[in-house]
């Protein structure tokens, strides 16, 4: 037996966060599987984007795995192993590990960085298929709203 869609009424009285829920892991879950169809993870990309100072790193210094954590503290999953990740990009050539633990990022992962960047609008635009630019902004309004009443914190932006 197939569910029956419900009424604009019944889709009112329905729970945000059970919503909310369902969506963020549809979204990490589909965002996850095109990467590793691309030969990387999200966690992975995150840490050349940490250590980039063509990204989000506001130095390009190199950082310990703490100061990563820290870094991504807001964004990282349970199951995100980033020592496990580190180890992966200093095989490829993509880190480096100075002597205090630091690590770094090389001009081959500035590279890859760069290129796995270019592959993140295709993505969204799939996400996005069948949704106006104002719909979306609509329904980002919409949850900033719900933040602020129920005393969330809302930060400038997301990592993307």
């Amino acid at each position: 037996m197939t569910a029956q869609p419900l009424t604009d009424a019944g889709l009112a009285a329905e729970p945000a966060a059970y919503w909310t829920g369902v969506a963020y892991e549809a979204l990490i879950a589909f965002t996850r599987a095109r990467q590793a169809e691309l030969g990387f993870t999200q966690p992975g990309y995150w840490l050349l984007r940490n250590l980039s100072e063509h990204d989000l790193s506001a130095d390009g210094r190199g950082m310990t795995l703490a100061g990563l954590r820290q870094a991504m503290s807001t964004y990282l999953r349970p199951e995100d192993d980033l020592a496990a990740e580190a180890e992966t990009l200093l095989e490829r050539g993509w880190l480096t590990r100075d002597g205090d633990g630091r690590l770094w990022i090389t001009e081959a992962g500035e590279e890859a960085r760069a290129t796995l960047k270019r592959h993140a609008p295709a993505i969204r635009d799939r996400i996005h298929r069948g949704i106006s630019d104002a719909d979306y902004v609509t329904t980002v309004k919409v949850l900033q709203q719900m933040i602020r009443n129920t005393g969330g914190a809302l930060r400038t932006h997301a990592v993307r």
